[in-house]
């Protein structure tokens, strides 16, 4: 099972998703950005380089959020989402083709990745509690 981590970076009280290019597995999904941890790596360490190579930002990485688990077609993955925070740059689309900031009600408009669906729903969850208390 291939282990590949969720950046959940939140800015203005809305989150980044992107869509993911055509000729992609999963073309034209959207999803929390992210990638495939490589040996001797932490989640930590692959969301630093994950998004500093598709977005041209540095972030900081933060809490883990939690995880989900999908059997694709193409293999199962087993996705670890962390909130990040954004520390300097400007976003430059290098692998994507499009990104928007959404609200957390707003995720389940878009048609996310099959595994970022459930990490939307506990953030929606989550928010809705909070909001509540």
């Amino acid at each position: 099972m291939k282990v590949v981590t969720a950046a959940i970076l939140i800015k203005d009280q809305n989150i980044l998703i992107a869509q993911r290019k055509v000729g992609d597995k999963l073309a034209n999904k959207w999803e929390f950005p992210g990638g495939t941890i490589e040996d001797g790596e932490s989640p930590e360490q692959c969301l630093k380089r994950e998004i500093k190579e598709e977005f041209d930002i540095d972030v900081s990485v933060g809490e883990y959020i939690g995880e989900s688990v999908y059997h694709y077609n193409h293999g199962s993955i087993r996705l670890l989402a962390y909130k990040i925070y954004w520390v300097s740059g400007d976003i430059q689309l290098k692998a994507h083709k499009d990104y928007r900031w959404a609200s957390i009600d707003q995720l389940t408009n878009y048609d996310l990745a099959p595994a970022d669906v459930p990490i939307a729903k506990e953030l929606i969850k989550n928010d809705r509690q909070n909001k509540r208390n």
